[in-house]
């Protein structure tokens, strides 16, 4: 069973990620180490002792549809209302609507706890925190008031609108309409699928953001506007009023995420307003102002990306631990060495010591990474000036490489956990499957982990002339530096392993640059995606021996120090051949698209 792993969140939260320095200069008004650690401990509580045992059954019986209405796995209403009530809805909401106003650090690390639990449960609670988001930065005064105190309690969720049959990633092409009302308010008329949490039974009222095109609407993304569309429309007083013209017409039969409902939305065909054609139309509310809705949208995505990329590092966590446990339990041969009677558990053969040892080196990897992205964020907010602008760049930065490098390990880390299981990994019985399949969709919704190549290649590598990228990559060599002055022989050769990978980092980069300011973008974009991994690898590294630095100078585990030389010497080499791919591979891609012909 799932035991949050709250020691390492939270040294990873403090030591690496930034956390402790920012407390200790008051970045966060009262905030306290103690508190901190309360509501870590308290979240890992909830999220082993509560959600995890409904995960699988989450798994097993998934989400049914019946005449319209979606009947979530039994249990779930209740741990939902159990949840809610314990506050965690309004982590890093305003105060003014009943949030606590905590930074959005100690929310992703809460995240990965409940998506480690049961990643399908934990989907309705991150739909809402984005809608909350939204309605924050560009919702009126009106809705402010009406929508947010029930959506930050958790009383009320939210879902994201965006995907239509024939459009995708490509918004610019949606079809569902918008109608301007005599009264001010819009009709919406459309379709929408792949919503997540889109008609459930756990909450009472279900308020969903749309996008959809006005008649006067210039074409493609300029185009776009956001709706807030309540399930059940309210009054002046809050009350719950009548059924509004939206309703889910089918869940998907998927992979994995069985327990969260992904719906596809009819929006205006008239099944609650039978026989009126005036009334006909889902009743919504214009967000921000006509035509700007995709920069309202974006951002809900944008921590969205991350809240996905702690999707991933859940996920590997979830399954490291199984994969472990079952590893010291199941014997099979004998290891070399082995000295005890019959057969050796299967953690001493040293190809599944490596293979456990480099998930935990993944999982630990892209959770700094994720903490780091969270922290940037945090410091944006609270922060003045030019040292805004940095963070603000900073936070810009990681998220892709955070979204994509995270989920992608989620996919390996569990794959590998059910070869260290074996044939009984492949069998449903004993839940490792589970992983694998949940991870699978992280990859791909928030923007495909491609589209996140492409946006930090031609965005944010740019950001500042590229001294941002440059900066953080002078960061990145101090740290090895750290590892070679300290002539620490138990780190072995990572000082020369990190500032091996980190020149490999820096070489495409500036190649990356120079190649887009020349306008090569083709060429720029087939080695984006090898790019992204290179950042993420190399990231790992340096996260690693940061905290291994940290856990030295404080008489801390070996522990730290062997996982971080693991790295280096084990999977960095990798960077390399990435760098290769990255700078050579652009001609043989342009050559071999024949064989696609």
């Amino acid at each position: 069973m799932y035991k949050a792993p709250v020691e390492e969140i939270a040294f990873t939260l403090n030591h690496v990620a930034g956390l402790a320095d920012a407390l200790e200069i008051g970045r966060f008004g009262d905030l306290s180490a103690d508190l901190v650690e309360a509501i870590l401990e308290e979240a890992g509580r909830f999220a082993g002792n509560e959600m995890a045992p409904l995960g699988e059954i989450g798994d097993k019986q998934g989400a049914r549809l019946t005449d319209g209405k979606v009947k979530t796995p039994d249990g779930w209403p209740e741990l939902y209302r159990h949840w809610r009530e314990g506050g965690w809805n309004g982590l890093t909401a305003p105060e003014a609507y009943g949030g606590q106003n905590l930074p959005h650090m100690l929310n992703v690390a809460a995240l990965e706890m409940w998506n480690s639990a049961s990643m399908a449960f934990a989907l309705a609670p991150t739909l809402t925190m984005g809608a909350i988001e939204a309605l924050v930065a560009h919702g009126s005064d009106a809705l402010k008031e009406k929508y947010l105190a029930k959506l930050v309690s958790g009383e009320w969720t939210g879902t994201m609108n965006l995907t239509e049959p024939h459009a995708g990633s490509d918004l610019g092409v949606l079809k569902t309409r918008a109608e301007r009302s005599d009264d001010g308010n819009y009709r919406i008329f459309g379709q929408k699928i792949f919503i997540t949490w889109g008609e459930h039974d756990a909450a009472d009222n279900i308020i969903h953001l749309v996008l959809a095109r006005l008649p006067d609407a210039p074409a493609g993304t300029r185009g776009i506007s956001l709706f807030l569309v309540p399930k059940f429309l309210v009054g002046d007083d809050g009350s719950l009023e009548a059924r509004n013209d939206v309703f889910c017409h089918s869940i998907e039969h998927k992979l994995g995420i069985h327990g969260s409902p992904t719906c596809t939305m009819i929006y205006g065909d008239g099944k609650f307003t039978p026989g009126n054609e005036e009334d006909k139309g889902a009743i919504g509310w214009l967000i921000g102002e006509e035509n700007k809705g995709l920069a309202c949208m974006f951002t809900m995505m944008n921590n969205a990306r991350l809240a996905v990329g702690m999707q991933g590092v859940a996920i590997a966590e979830a399954a490291t631990q199984k994969a472990v446990a079952f590893a010291r339990e199941r014997t099979q041969g004998k290891a070399p060495g082995w000295s005890g009677e019959g057969m050796s558990p299967i953690i001493d053969h040293p190809d599944i010591a490596r293979t456990l040892i480099t998930m935990k080196a993944l999982t630990q990897g892209a959770r700094a990474i994720c903490y780091a992205c969270a922290h940037a964020t945090d410091m944006s907010h609270h922060t003045e000036g030019d040292e805004a602008r940095h963070w603000t760049e900073r936070a810009a930065l990681l998220t892709p490489i955070a979204k994509s490098f995270a989920t992608d390990a989620g996919v390996d880390v569990a794959s590998l956990g059910i070869q260290v299981h074996g044939g009984m990994g492949f069998i449903e019985e004993t839940g490792a499957a589970r992983y694998l399949r949940d991870a699978r969709i992280a990859p791909i919704y928030e923007g495909t982990n491609g589209i996140q190549a492409i946006d930090l290649v031609t965005r944010k590598l740019p950001l500042s002339s590229g001294d941002q990228v440059r900066g953080f990559i002078g960061e990145l060599k101090e740290i090895a530096d750290r590892i070679s002055a300290s002539n620490d022989t138990a780190f072995g050769e990572t000082g020369d392993r990190l500032r091996a990978a980190i020149a490999a980092l820096e070489t495409a980069t500036g190649w990356l640059l120079d190649t887009q300011a020349a306008g090569k973008t083709a060429e720029a974009l087939a080695g984006a995606t090898p790019y992204q991994r290179l950042f993420g690898l190399v990231l790992t590294g340096c996260y690693l021996a940061k905290g291994a630095l940290v856990a030295v100078d404080n008489g801390g585990p070996e522990k730290r120090v062997a996982l971080c030389r693991f790295m280096a010497e084990n999977l960095l080499a990798e960077t390399s051949a990435l760098k290769d791919r990255v700078v050579s591979g652009a001609a043989s891609l342009q050559a071999a698209r024949a064989i696609l012909a």
